[in-house]
């Protein structure tokens, strides 16, 4: 079993789907949810998450505890042209805002808690000094909480595993020439996290832009054993729909803004699939920095592929800090999110 701390973005589509995965792989134990400062306000990030928790029918316990709602140094982006002004643009029957289950996902017996502090109380108590088992916190947006739990709580880092992180590219970007959106966010957030000592894996966008949630996969989502071929068939349940038009929106999104013609990159889902069956990728360790102020290209991952710099074992400043993904079984990463879905679709509130 992994316990994992999943950290999102000011919400978007794919993290939705993130969410679903984290609640409903088998060898998953999600301890909370983050909200980071990205897509949308904080406010709507954080209802959205605890829409989507309550729809996905997630333990009672699992509650979402606002972060950072700015970078360490930058001003804020917002990518409203992806995932809509709310963070979630284009979604169907999740529950509204004012449903009790809901607000139950952000209250808390201490409601002023905020991500650091339970973070750290995630760790303290999973890890139990040494008795327990290791926390793997998850990135899929802007790297600025993971950095701050870092640099106040390094006496913490002994109880985590691993960190793993949707963002950067090589030698790829996709809101600037050379640089992916989480990084570009917060890149001096993701150096510091970079430099800690920990073991971490990014997910960059030359591996998820292989995961196309395309239209036979689509048919699969709305029936299950639908054929490839054909017009969408009617959704079989109410969770089903739901999900439908969320990436529905996504594909309409990428395919204006990106020119993706075969569907959207399931983006933040792959982060989970990685911790849950990390034999689906194909994966390299290598030196990773972050440029911090080139004027064209600030914010761009820089892999050293060739190994110029010479380095120590460690996973620190010194060392090859970094495992970085470069390829991925879609085939079996599109069946394990189906299952998963199959087995949200039992449990979920908006069936019944």
């Amino acid at each position: 079993m992994k316990y994992i701390w999943l950290d999102l973005l000011h919400k978007g589509h794919d993290d939705a789907t993130a969410i679903l995965l984290a609640v409903h792989c088998q060898d998953i134990c999600l301890l909370g949810i983050s909200t980071v400062h990205g897509n949308t306000s904080a406010e709507s990030t954080n209802i959205n998450a605890a829409r989507c928790l309550h729809a996905f029918a997630a333990p009672e316990s699992v509650h979402v505890y606002p972060g950072a709602n700015k970078p360490l140094i930058r001003p804020a982006r917002h990518d409203a042209e992806i995932h809509g002004i709310d963070g979630l643009g284009g979604v169907q029957g999740l529950p509204h805002d004012d449903d009790p289950g809901v607000r139950a996902r952000l209250e808390s017996r201490n409601t002023s808690a905020r991500a650091l502090e339970r973070m750290a109380q995630a760790v303290v108590s999973t890890w139990k000094n040494g008795e327990g088992s290791q926390v793997t916190i998850i990135s899929s947006g802007p790297m600025t909480n993971i950095a701050l739990f870092a640099s106040v709580y390094p006496d913490l880092l002994v109880g985590i595993e691993e960190f793993v992180f949707m963002g950067g590219g090589v030698g790829l970007g996709n809101r600037s020439p050379s640089a992916e959106f989480n990084i570009l966010c917060d890149p001096e957030a993701a150096q510091i996290v970079l430099d800690v000592p920990v073991k971490k894996t990014m997910i960059p966008l030359n591996v998820t832009h292989t995961a196309i949630f395309t239209h036979a996969t689509h048919r699969l989502l709305l029936s299950p054993g639908a054929a490839p071929d054909g017009p969408l068939p009617h959704p079989a349940t109410r969770l089903r729909h739901m999900l439908s038009t969320l990436l529905s929106f996504f594909a309409d999104a990428y395919k204006s803004t990106f020119g993706f013609l075969d569907g959207p990159p399931i983006h933040d889902a792959l982060t989970i699939a990685y911790v849950a069956h990390p034999e689906m990728f194909q994966c390299k360790r290598y030196r990773v920095d972050v440029e911090l102020s080139g004027a064209h290209t600030a914010g761009e991952t820089v892999v050293d592929i060739w190994n110029y710099r010479v380095c120590d074992d460690s996973w620190g400043r010194s060392g090859k800090n970094c495992l970085v993904a470069e390829s991925l079984d879609v085939q079996r990463f599109f069946e394990f999110f189906l299952e998963c879905v199959a087995r949200c679709d039992d449990v979920s509130p908006l069936n019944k």
